[in-house]
């Protein structure tokens, strides 16, 4: 078979690959330039077959970091994402594969942000935090060494603070029921609230009357 000719598409940045007069499949310009194709060029279908496979690699590496060009994503992530498109099983294990390689995925890396980014902006227990990586596909194997390292009752405080002020004009049954309430939905033991509810009441009465602190 015969390169005839090797157009660029008129939509889009794709070339359309044309043999013995007859299009074959359209490729993207790096898989063609790649490849060395040029116009008159003999090839055989081991090479159409090559070049369906470095196509078919391109694409879905392509589509891997346009997925991380978003946010940070788990393996598991990125692997449902591929599979729903219709990736092989193998294309998808050498796609994650490389993007190892390149240190574009890290499930421990991953997680360490998703914790420090929860702690800044929605601090939250160990126990909803384990749950979040779980439903990213993270194992407990990566996850638990970085949730050791949580302090609960600092991060308790932190996420309590705020919703104790807005409760600052509430009596204490009102104040205690509301605050537990919140703070066990953002993944704190009891023990943990208890005390928290406990302190924040405390700071909120001594602010009103600064005696009660001496």
């Amino acid at each position: 078979m015969r390169i005839t000719a090797i157009e660029k598409q008129r939509r889009g940045k794709r070339v359309n690959l044309f043999l013995d007069g007859r299009f074959v499949l359209s490729l993207s310009p790096d898989v063609a330039v790649q490849a060395g194709l040029r116009a008159g060029d003999e090839v055989d279908d081991e090479s159409v077959h090559s070049l369906r496979e470095a196509e078919s690699r391109a694409g879905a590496m392509a589509t891997a970091l346009r997925l991380l060009s978003y946010r940070p994503r788990s393996e598991s992530e990125l692997r449902q994402r591929l599979a729903r498109r219709g990736t092989s099983p193998d294309l998808v294990d050498g796609t994650l594969q490389r993007l190892r390689e390149l240190d574009l995925v890290d499930d421990a890396a991953f997680a360490r942000g998703w914790v420090e980014s929860r702690h800044r902006s929605s601090p939250r227990g160990r126990r909803l935090l384990r749950q979040e990586l779980q439903a990213k596909g993270v194992g407990g194997d990566v996850s638990r060494p970085l949730l050791e390292q949580i302090d609960e009752e600092d991060a308790a405080l932190r996420a309590g603070g705020r919703r104790a002020l807005s409760l600052r004009t509430s009596p204490y049954p009102e104040f205690r029921r509301r605050l537990v309430d919140f703070l066990r939905r953002r993944g704190f033991d009891y023990d943990t609230v208890r005390r928290t509810v406990e302190r924040l009441w405390q700071e909120l009465a001594e602010e009103e009357d600064p005696h009660l602190s001496g």
